[in-house]
């Protein structure tokens, strides 16, 4: 078997984009640009509870990304619905510099299947086709920010695990309301957790939470 590099892009999706010029972002002028996004996400990109997920310290081009694909529709959040229509393509630079300047606060592990929830994040699972997380997110959980490969150490388990069930239907019912289908057309999130099983999206997303 070859061996396996790709990784996880849980906490909000993944599409290369290294074609793409983003604008350069100012964090001073992002902070500014924030005061609509701080009762879900905290002021500093913290959010308090798990349905919002953390922002801070996650990269500027991830960030952006997602931001993008919110407002064109090509990434569904209810919650989101229209929020980003008035923010012009600087707006979203720099509030993703302001986000991406901040340090993120754990949400931290729990005991429970933390081995087989980190085997999984370092050595994917062969016998299924489950690759390591290591390769684009890092050891650490710190991404890769050029690459745009998304932070995801610390992140509540429960965004993480949601989104990899939204990557998993979306690669058995990409029309499904469920479906998360923004990681592009190399399908890299999709291919990843089309093999997973719920306690595997448990394990690995609850050693996430600690990782640092």
């Amino acid at each position: 078997m070859k061996k396996m590099i790709l990784g996880f892009a849980a906490v909000l999706g993944f599409t290369m984009a290294s074609s793409l010029v983003f604008a350069e972002g100012d964090a001073a002028a992002g902070q500014a640009k924030t005061a609509m996004c701080a009762g879900c996400h905290g002021a500093d990109g913290n959010s308090a509870v798990a349905n919002f997920p953390k922002l801070a310290g996650q990269g500027e081009k991830y960030l952006i990304k997602q931001m993008d694909d919110i407002k064109s529709g090509s990434r569904k959040v209810a919650e989101m619905t229209g929020m980003l229509n008035a923010f012009s393509d600087q707006d979203l630079a720099d509030i993703s510099a302001f986000y991406a300047s901040k340090s993120i606060q754990m949400a931290g592990a729990k005991e429970e299947n933390l081995d087989r929830g980190e085997t999984l994040y370092r050595g994917g699972n062969p016998e299924t086709g489950v690759p390591s997380c290591t390769g684009c997110h890092s050891p650490s959980g710190n991404g890769n920010a050029p690459a745009g490969y998304p932070a995801l150490g610390g992140q509540f388990s429960q965004y993480t695990a949601k989104q990899l069930r939204a990557f998993r239907t979306g690669a058995h019912e990409p029309e499904s309301d469920m479906a998360r289908t923004n990681d592009g057309d190399t399908k890299t999130m999709r291919g990843v957790a089309a093999h997973m099983s719920d306690i595997e999206i448990e394990a690995v997303s609850n050693f996430i939470a600690g990782l640092k």
